[in-house]
């Protein structure tokens, strides 16, 4: 499946990131995919994000669609003839758009399920939310645009942080294949982090101690992108020599 090129805005990025258990996750791991370590620990998170003037590149931005989605991703590595890469896998994809439902896994990667958001945002404070429609995931989060980054235990401060995510900005979804996995890489001129001080972070997917037993996932911080320009190049998709893997991730469908 050739995917096209897509292009838009984005009005809010919120990556809300724990730290995990590497021995707990890689089993969780659809192969080629393997956890990615920063000071011992594998990275995930959750990425809300609204986006605007979402269309293919080729059409005017007055086309483009708004809309507010969420990934579940996993900072991971693989191997390629040409070395090892890094990215994100991304099992789990929720979105508001109608649109984003009936084309995730044909015309943008990974399937998409239908969620109702809760926003309510100012310079300084955000406060997103969301449960999809068949309750097999919720999340809520309210965190504050901070000065610097404190309390990780993933990175020293806001400009590591946002090395280490710029860096991983290629990204695998599951799709309704079990064994295939589409890629998009992301590209910006204007790749800006603001650093944020999490409030509260509430998420069944990390929560559920069948998946993550206790200790082996835990909340370490948050980061901030708006109003940032974004092009999403298709990249060849993958596949897994294990038909069934990532079933333990993504949540029964």
């Amino acid at each position: 499946m050739k995917l096209p090129g897509l292009a838009g805005n984005v009005e809010r990025r919120l990556l809300v990131n724990y730290r995990l258990d590497p021995d707990v996750l890689a089993p969780l791991l659809p192969a080629p995919f393997r956890p990615q370590l920063v000071n011992g620990y594998a990275v995930a998170g959750i990425c809300l994000i609204r986006l605007g003037a979402m269309r293919p590149a080729k059409l005017p931005a007055r086309l483009g669609l708004t809309s507010e989605s969420a990934a579940h991703r996993m900072a991971v590595e693989w191997d390629t003839p040409d070395g090892p890469r890094q990215g994100v896998y991304i099992p789990r994809r929720d979105t508001d758009s109608l649109v984003s439902v009936a084309v995730g896994g044909r015309l943008y990667p990974g399937v998409h399920h239908r969620a109702r958001f809760e926003i309510s945002e100012s310079a300084d404070r955000l406060r997103v939310a969301f449960a999809a429609r068949d309750r097999s995931a919720s999340v809520r989060v309210d965190v504050r645009i901070a000065d610097e980054l404190t309390g990780s235990r993933l990175f020293a401060d806001a400009a590591a942080a946002s090395a280490f995510f710029e860096a991983g900005s290629i990204g695998y979804s599951d799709t309704r294949d079990p064994a295939r996995f589409d890629g998009l890489a992301l590209h910006t001129t204007a790749w800006q982090v603001e650093p944020g001080s999490v409030v509260t972070a509430e998420s069944s997917f990390f929560a559920d101690r069948t998946r993550f037993p206790e200790g082996s996932a835990e909340l370490d911080c948050a980061l901030v992108m708006r109003q940032v320009p974004v092009f999403w190049r298709p990249l060849t998709s993958l596949r897994t020599t294990v038909p069934d893997a990532g079933a333990a991730v993504v949540n029964p469908r």
